[in-house]
C-alpha cells in the first residue's frame, strides 16, 4: 500500500538523504562552532531507520483507509470491461468486481535498456535495488543524470563513494533551467560528470561509453545504477484487451483524467503526464471530482494542469522549479524577461549554510504583463517554498503579487520577494 513513493521511491530516498545531510553537517560543523570528533556513518542503522519510517507510514496509511470504511483487496487485478475488474487472489476462482466507476493507478517501473551486458548482470541495479544495498559501495557509476541519478549521486558521494555519472544529454536534470542545472552540477564537487556520452556496453563491473566526438571511455565501479527513467505500467492488467487508448506508451487521459472508455479514469505515472507523487494526488482529486459531478449530472470545473505542478530535487544542495524554463518560454513565443537573485540576500540562509554555499532563484516572466511564467531555485530549503511559486503560476499572477506579499523574516523564502523587487521597471 502506498505505491512507489512510499515503499521504494520518495520516502526511503529522502530518509537516506536526511541521514547524508546530518553526516555532512556534522563533518562541516566546525565553521559554525560545532566540533564533532570521530564522526562516522553507520549504514546498517541508516537502513534500519529507513525501513522503520516506511513501515510506520504504510501502517498509518492502511489504518486511515480502514477507518474510512474502504475495503482493501490484495491480488492481481485485471480490467475486463468498463465496469468489471477480475481479481486473482491466489484462490481457485478469481473474484469478479463490478463498479460504476473505475480508476486505474498502475504506476510505472524503472527502464532497463537493452544495452549489451546489462541483463542478468548482478553489478547493475535499478533504483529499487539501490535501496537494498548492504553497504556503501566504494565506487558507483550512474547511467543517467536525471532526478533519480543525481539524488543517488549526491547521497552516496556524501557517504564517501567515488561516484561517476554518465549522461547522454549535454546537461544534467533536463527539467531544470539550463543555468541552474550547471550550477547544481558544479556544486556536486565530489561527483564526476561525463556529459554528452552514450553507454555502449557493460562488461561485468566496467561501463563502456562513447563521447559525442566518437572518443571512447571506460568507468569501473563496484555498483552500476541504471537511472535512465521509468516507463508507465500499461501491460499485464488488460488495458489493450478492453480497448483502452495507449498514447506515447501511457494511458491517454484528458484534463479530467478520463480515458477513452466511459466509466474508466486513470491517474498517476501510468498516464505519462507526470511521474511525481504530488501530481498523482492532484490527478486523483480531479478524477474523483469528475466522477461525483457526473453522478449529479453536472460538469466538474477541476482540471489537472501539468504546467503548474512543481518538482523538487532533494540533492545536497536541493533544487526545485515550476513552470517554464527560460528556453521553454522563449520557444513558446513569449517576450521573456528574467531576474536572478542569490540566496545570499537571505540572512537566515547565510547563518545556517555559510558564505560559500550555492543558492539562487531565477524568475522567468512575460516582459509586458510581467506575468510569472516559471520559477527555478537552487539551494537549501528550495523544496519547502517552491509551492508559493506554484500558486503564483496557478493564479497567473504578475511579479507585483510577490512584491506586495508579506513574507516571514528571517526566512529563505524571502528571496522570492527580493527577486521580484530587483526588477526596476514594473507595473502594479
Amino acid at each position: 500500500m502506498g505505491g512507489t513513493c512510499l515503499n521504494i521511491g520518495c520516502i526511503p530516498t529522502k530518509t537516506f538523504l536526511n541521514s547524508a545531510k546530518l553526516y555532512v553537517h556534522a563533518r562541516e560543523g566546525a565553521a559554525f562552532g560545532i566540533e564533532a570528533e570521530a564522526v562516522h556513518s553507520n549504514w546498517p542503522r541508516i537502513v534500519a531507520w529507513k525501513n522503520e519510517v516506511v513501515s510506520r507510514l504504510r501502517r498509518g496509511l492502511e489504518l486511515t483507509l480502514t477507518k474510512e470504511g474502504i475495503e482493501i483487496l490484495r491480488g492481481q487485478g485485471r480490467l475486463m470491461g468498463i465496469h468489471t475488474v477480475s481479481l486473482d487472489t491466489g484462490t481457485k476462482e478469481p473474484l469478479t468486481l463490478e463498479a460504476d466507476s473505475i480508476i486505474v493507478a498502475t504506476g510505472a517501473s524503472p527502464i532497463m535498456p537493452p544495452i549489451p551486458g546489462v541483463q542478468n548482470n548482478p553489478s547493475v541495479l535499478d533504483s529499487t535495488g539501490m535501496l537494498a544495498l548492504k553497504e556503501v559501495p566504494k565506487s558507483l557509476c550512474i547511467i543517467g543524470g536525471g532526478v533519480i541519478g543525481v539524488e543517488f549521486a549526491s547521497l552516496f558521494s556524501s557517504f564517501g563513494s567515488k561516484v561517476t555519472v554518465i549522461e547522454m544529454m549535454h546537461e544534467i536534470v533536463p527539467v531544470m533551467d539550463r543555468q541552474m542545472a550547471m550550477m547544481l552540477r558544479n556544486a556536486l564537487k565530489q561527483v564526476t560528470f561525463t556529459l554528452g556520452a552514450k553507454v555502449t556496453a557493460v562488461e561485468d563491473h566496467r561501463v563502456l561509453y562513447e563521447g559525442a566526438g566518437g572518443e571512447k571511455g571506460t568507468v569501473e565501479a563496484d555498483v552500476i545504477l541504471m537511472a535512465v527513467g521509468r516507463k508507465a505500467t500499461v501491460e499485464g492488467w488488460g488495458a489493450q484487451d478492453v480497448g483502452l487508448e495507449i498514447k506515447n506508451r501511457a494511458v491517454a487521459t484528458d484534463a479530467h483524467q478520463r480515458t477513452n472508455l466511459p466509466g474508466v479514469w486513470a491517474i498517476g505515472d501510468v498516464t505519462g503526464k507526470s511521474q511525481l507523487a504530488h501530481a498523482a494526488y492532484r490527478m486523483a482529486e480531479v478524477a474523483v471530482a469528475d466522477i461525483l459531478a457526473l453522478r449529479r449530472g453536472e460538469h466538474s470545473v477541476q482540471e489537472f494542469v501539468p504546467e503548474t505542478v512543481p518538482w523538487a530535487l532533494f540533492s545536497l544542495p536541493e533544487a526545485a522549479g515550476v513552470g517554464y524554463t527560460e528556453d521553454e518560454a522563449r520557444a513558446k513565443g513569449y517576450d521573456v524577461s528574467v531576474v536572478r537573485t542569490p540566496y545570499g540576500v537571505s540572512g537566515r540562509f547565510i547563518a545556517e549554510n555559510g558564505l560559500s554555499s550555492p543558492g539562487s532563484v531565477k524568475i522567468v516572466f512575460e516582459k509586458t504583463s510581467q506575468r510569472i511564467l516559471g520559477v527555478h531555485m537552487l539551494g537549501a530549503y528550495a523544496s519547502e517554498h517552491i509551492w508559493g511559486a506554484a500558486l503564483a503560476l496557478e493564479r497567473k499572477l504578475p511579479l507585483s503579487a510577490l512584491r506586495n506579499m508579506v513574507f516571514p523574516h528571517p526566512t529563505v523564502s524571502e528571496v522570492l520577494r527580493e527577486a521580484a523587487w530587483s526588477v526596476h521597471e514594473y507595473h502594479e
